[in-house]
């Protein structure tokens, strides 16, 4: 895994020590030579989900990863755990974690007190999204009385509290909320201007999305590197799940494929980590600044998709 000289996080705003060890820069990392490659896993609600948990990332970590995320539930919901995961990952493992924060529920100085916790562990990245509503990911958004209403507030108050390497999503579709794609761009790219150093996709099952996004950004002016998110389909399920997750439609060609096989859950399985490949092959042919898998935090499948790729291209796969 690349590592850039550690340097000092500026918290006298959050009332900690006026040097803290930070973290490499995943902003850093992202625009280095190399592509990187990471994981996503979602803080458990359950203790074995908590097992769970720690055996994908215990077996995964031996893969060496550039970083690692952990998400946020839906309007805050798991803040605490999310932090508490964060935290674990920095302090008892070789791995390079990256928090995921939400504005939604949130008032500034709660905001202002995670990222204090975070801060005070040594975190020095953090991925900035504003959030969906609790409860229906698709309903109306209302603003906390004392909070922030986009993302691009919550990338400049993190800028303004200390040194953090800041991070984004991005939508390939767009996002489910925006009223078009140019529209989406323009508000991707105010996000970047606030001060985001590399962003995030959203999933997605066809690289010609991402492209197409990569396109329209880079056309307006802007160079944050976008790093694309995947997930490989392993059952049909999985489909449902993502279409909800990320708010696109899936490919009409690919499910098709899938529906072909429903019948058969070990097909089902094959096809996915076999296009899911595929895809990444491509995306890393394109020149992709690196590759963020989502884990669903489970190993197996985010393995065989690693594999699959170093045996294909070991000079640009991960090592």
């Amino acid at each position: 895994m690349r590592r850039v000289a550690a340097g000092t996080i500026p918290a006298v705003a959050l009332g900690l020590p006026s040097r803290l060890p930070a973290s490499p820069s995943i902003g850093d990392l992202i625009r280095g030579a190399e592509p990187t490659f990471s994981f996503e896993f979602f803080p458990p609600k359950t203790a074995d989900g908590e097992r769970l948990l720690w055996q994908a990332i215990r077996e995964l970590e031996s893969l060496r990863p550039s970083f690692v995320s952990i998400t946020y539930g839906a309007g805050g919901t798991t803040r605490d755990t999310t932090v508490a995961v964060t935290e674990r990952v920095a302090t008892e493992t070789t791995l390079l974690p990256m928090a995921h924060l939400t504005a939604v529920n949130h008032s500034v100085a709660e905001l202002r007190n995670v990222i204090g916790r975070l801060a005070g562990a040594g975190i020095r990245n953090i991925l900035a999204v504003r959030g969906d509503p609790p409860g229906n990911p698709m309903g109306e958004w209302v603003q906390h009385p004392d909070g922030v209403l986009y993302a691009e507030d919550l990338v400049r108050l993190l800028r303004e509290i200390g040194d953090f390497s800041v991070g984004v999503a991005a939508f390939p579709y767009k996002h489910p909320r925006s009223a078009d794609t140019d529209s989406d761009t323009r508000n991707f790219i105010r996000k970047c201007r606030a001060g985001a150093d590399f962003a995030i996709t959203q999933m997605f099952f066809d690289a010609d999305e991402y492209l197409r996004l990569r396109d329209r950004v880079a056309a307006a002016g802007c160079d944050t590197p976008i790093v694309p998110g995947v997930m490989p389909v392993t059952r049909m399920a999985t489909i449902e799940r993502s279409t909800q997750l990320s708010g696109a439609p899936f490919p009409p060609a690919l499910l098709e494929r899938f529906e072909r096989l429903a019948g058969d859950e070990a097909a089902v399985r094959e096809l996915g980590i076999e296009l899911c490949s595929e895809m990444c092959r491509r995306l890393l042919d394109e020149g992709v600044p690196g590759i963020h898998f989502i884990t669903l935090n489970r190993s197996t499948a985010t393995r065989e998709v690693w594999q699959q790729l170093a045996a294909t291209a070991p000079a640009t796969a991960p090592a």
